[in-house]
């Protein structure tokens, strides 16, 4: 919106790496924002997450749950967690594939010319600004030959309630957050508004939930531990939530250890 508005420097590009389990919100709005005079926005995906998940496997063949689900020994105390890859396989690696392929041009293995230079935004606020400390060391650790991360929220000093006040004006509807519906780092306010207003996500969740426990399921094979989706290692059908309220959490409903990447 500020790229279309003249706010800050032209956007040639955006682009939308869909997990296929995002609230049907987004989906709307990914339609609304197709239908104004902006950048074309690029919609590509490494396939569906939760099918993944359920069969036991990750977008490269691999065998493992790809979300950082919470693990409990058998008399219920909370152990740890699996392995977190969704946001690097869903969404990061999607992203580059498409800057490659759908913006450069460049076949399969093709090196990226010297003389291309690459600015990539992240929509990351000021108030998250030490993850824009991580993605701008990954960034000149891996790729500073060709790519340069820019920041305009953080640059501005913009909080997330900022971009919320800005985004009121404009936008004729409620801007949803860009999550899966069972993503393990939702607060227990962000579980509570699934349940609430997103009956066909709230039921995703408990079938994801619920398919990581099937007694005999590929997802579930050789594990000591036993998965949940919520860090009180309970299924989602039998917990109670306690949003903390007038907080941060309950009006925007971020988790506080998600990597963010979900939401650029």
């Amino acid at each position: 919106m500020m790229a279309i508005a003249g706010e800050i420097h032209p956007i040639q590009h955006a682009i939308f790496a869909d997990t296929g389990e995002e609230p049907g919100a987004v989906y709307k709005h990914l339609e609304w924002l197709q239908s104004l005079d902006g950048p074309p926005i690029i919609v590509r995906s490494a396939g569906k997450l939760g099918e993944h998940l359920v069969h036991g496997t990750n977008s490269t063949g691999g065998r493992f749950a790809a979300i950082p689900a919470f693990t409990s020994k058998h008399d219920g105390s909370p152990v740890g967690r699996t392995r977190r890859q969704c946001s690097k396989e869903y969404k990061t690696e999607v992203i580059e594939r498409a800057i490659r392929r759908d913006v450069l041009r460049l076949a399969p293995r093709k090196r990226i010319p010297k003389d291309v230079r690459i600015f990539q935004y992240f929509g990351i606020s000021f108030d998250e600004r030490s993850r824009a400390s991580r993605i701008w060391e990954r960034f000149h650790l891996e790729k500073s030959t060709y790519a340069e991360p820019v920041f305009p929220l953080v640059e501005r000093q913009w909080t997330r309630a900022n971009c919320l006040d800005y985004l009121d004006d404009l936008v004729p509807h409620e801007v949803p957050r860009s999550a899966c519906v069972f993503c393990p780092f939702h607060s227990d306010a962000e579980w509570q508004r699934i349940k609430d207003s997103d009956p066909a996500g709230w039921a995703r969740a408990v079938e994801i939930d619920e398919a990581m426990r099937t007694p005999g399921a590929v997802v579930n094979r050789d594990m000591q531990q036993t998965m949940y989706l919520h860090r009180s290692c309970q299924p989602l059908t039998q917990i109670t939530f306690r949003p903390r309220e007038n907080s941060k959490e309950l009006q925007l409903g971020f988790g506080i250890e998600c990597e963010g990447v979900c939401g650029v």
